[in-house]
């Protein structure tokens, strides 16, 4: 850990005159720790990729079975991780929370909800006495499977293409003092979070993340499945799923490293927009740059080796930790380097930054204390995955165990 503690402790030593470097330090701190939740939620999305593609790469009812239980004993991770991250950030950046979550609510509401229509389709598709069959549930799946990534990709680029709020901190001792509700932050239309769905980079960056998803969900398959031409319909399919992701999130981080972003004096908390903030992010903190090519040259290892091997099957391993290696760099240098990591269209001075949206020095310290057990859980949740796929999924054990989906 304390390689890690250095690095913050670097990032932020311009910034200690200004301000307390204690409070200073943890909250980098914990926009770190929300960002590799973010990252492996991202990755976790693999679950809702794989369904998207039940029907493509499953042709008999065992194969989609198959599919289907392969991706069922991981959901529940997905959406635990979902849940800790909206508890990360509410704990750690109440503001965000606020304004995000409440006030984006139309989007995260029917993010919530394709994950609620997940849990159903899972466990009720083959129930006894389902008048509908399997296959509505199994259109269900394959629907949240793109809705879910898209969505959740579209909420994650409002980080860096902004959202359409207004924070008025002054509403909190002036709804007090009237003895009314408190309303610090508001939404500037009725859209509540939809209107981002209309700018079109915003729509780049949720496309590419349902790409994404797809390709982990084919490689997780072809690791899990222990079936022949599920493995060969997937070594195809990768292919019609690499070029539009390869397109798309070119063109989106292409068009990050080359657009204005918007960063904050540290001394007087004005918001101001500044040409090329992200590439001069990468520069400054160029760790960050290397581990983001790192990143991405997993992913690519992964996805062409197991395009050009007919007996390759772990894909799943180097593009899965690139994956997670290339968001958490893009959440970091959303948030680090004095940047506003939840930009305001409307009002530029609402823009929110890891300063001016976080908790107390005493809260954000007794979760810091808290956040060593994450090593352990980690490890426990490692352990189980284990235990869990040890075992191939087969259409011998889907027929003979009682536990299937």
């Amino acid at each position: 850990m304390y390689p890690l503690f250095s690095f913050l402790q670097t990032v932020i030593s311009s910034q200690e005159a200004m301000a307390g470097d204690k409070l200073m330090f943890l909250q980098h701190y914990w926009w770190l720790l929300v960002s590799v939740l973010g990252a492996l939620l991202v990755l976790m999305m693999f679950v809702q990729g794989g369904n998207s593609l039940i029907f493509s790469l499953g042709v008999t009812d065992d194969e989609r079975r198959m599919l289907i239980n392969s991706t069922g004993r991981k959901w529940e991770l997905t959406f635990t991780t979902l849940v800790t991250f909206g508890g990360a950030a509410f704990a750690a950046f109440p503001l965000f929370y606020s304004t995000s979550f409440g006030g984006a609510y139309w989007l995260w509401m029917l993010i919530l909800v394709t994950f609620v229509v997940q849990a159903v389709s899972y466990e009720f598709q083959h129930k006894q006495g389902n008048l509908l069959g399997a296959r509505p549930f199994q259109f269900c799946l394959q629907l949240n499977g793109i809705l879910g990534p898209l969505l959740l990709g579209g909420a994650v680029a409002t980080f860096f293409e902004g959202s359409n709020f207004v924070v008025a901190k002054s509403n909190m001792l002036e709804g007090l003092a009237a003895g009314g509700s408190v309303v610090i932050s508001s939404w500037a239309n009725a859209s509540h979070g939809l209107d981002a769905l209309l700018c079109p980079w915003v729509l780049v960056f949720g496309f590419a993340v349902v790409f994404l998803t797809r390709i982990l969900g084919i490689l997780y398959f072809m690791n899990n499945v222990e079936d022949a031409n599920i493995r060969s319909r997937g070594s195809v399919r990768l292919v019609g799923q690499a070029v539009p992701f390869l397109i798309l999130f070119v063109a989106y981080l292409v068009h990050l490293l080359l657009k204005d972003g918007y960063a904050y004096d540290a001394a007087t908390g004005a918001i101001v927009v500044e040409p090329y903030k992200y590439l001069h992010n990468l520069l400054a903190l160029w760790p960050l740059a290397i581990v983001l090519v790192t990143g991405i040259i997993l992913v690519l290892y992964g996805l062409f080796r197991t395009i050009v091997s007919k007996t390759y099957v772990g894909g799943i391993w180097p593009a899965g930790v690139g994956t997670v290696l290339t968001v958490l760099v893009l959440l970091l240098i959303a948030g680090w380097n004095c940047t506003a990591f939840y930009p305001s269209t409307a009002d530029l001075q609402s823009s929110l930054t890891i300063v001016n949206a976080s908790s107390s020095l005493f809260t954000l310290r007794t979760m810091a204390y808290v956040s060593l057990v994450i090593p352990f859980v980690i490890g426990y949740i490692a352990y189980v995955w284990r235990l869990m796929d040890r075992k191939k999924i087969t259409k011998e054990e889907i027929t003979e165990t009682h536990h299937a989906y």
